[in-house]
């Protein structure tokens, strides 16, 4: 059993549940994709970290990478993807296997915030190539004050976009213009999230953090 799930062993032990089926049970999930999770057969991701710190109570820096104590204060926000290699402003999500990053949260952060590193130059005017691009992964659907606003977006077809988010043409659907490329009509979203700050890439260079 590898570091990460015993982690997850212990941290479902201290939650109470005597068995990984008990815990996949009162959550809803695969029970032989936890116990999987669990046993080491199959590495979980950043994102079922995120699950599976939320279901335990323990922070999922410390679940996924042993970043930080397992419970307390929100730590270090996890890169979780590239943005702006391409005009279309596609976010790349980072792979479970990838060497993860992360970097301190930003002012009102929560232990929901992560991060989008900067590629290339088809984001200038709004974040420079190494920049960093933090939102609170709350996965929400649009609010009004994100209208005319840059936000990152994943849409009913899987891909997370960072884009100006317009009316589109029909109750529930929105243009998303890009910065460099053309606009995309009518798209329906899962969710939206407002930016919550930008970095600088001199600054992004000093502050970032590579996982062991």
């Amino acid at each position: 059993m590898d570091n990460r799930a015993a982690r997850l062993r212990q941290a479902r032990l201290d939650a109470g549940f005597e068995t990984a089926a008990a815990a996949a049970e009162a959550y809803g999930w695969n029970r032989n994709t936890y116990a999987s999770n669990e046993n080491g057969n199959a590495p979980y991701s950043w994102r079922r970290a995120r699950d599976y710190g939320a279901a335990f109570s323990v922070r999922p820096e410390w679940l996924y990478d042993a970043q930080g104590p397992a419970a307390g204060q929100p730590g270090p926000a996890p890169v979780i993807g590239r943005v702006g290699a391409d005009p279309g402003g596609e976010v790349l999500l980072a792979g479970g296997q990838a060497q993860p990053e992360f970097a301190p949260l930003p002012p009102g952060g929560t232990e929901r915030a992560v991060a989008l590193r900067v590629t290339g130059h088809s984001m200038r005017g709004l974040a420079d190539d190494g920049a960093l691009i933090y939102f609170e992964d709350q996965r929400t659907p649009p609010s009004p004050d994100m209208l005319g606003q840059v936000v990152v977006v994943e849409l009913d077809t899987g891909e997370v976009l960072v884009k100006r988010l317009l009316r589109g043409g029909a109750p529930g659907r929105f243009d998303l213009e890009s910065l460099a490329g053309p606009t995309r009509r009518d798209a329906q979203l899962r969710w939206a999230a407002h930016i919550t700050a930008i970095v600088p890439p001199w600054q992004a260079r000093r502050i970032l953090l590579s996982g062991d």
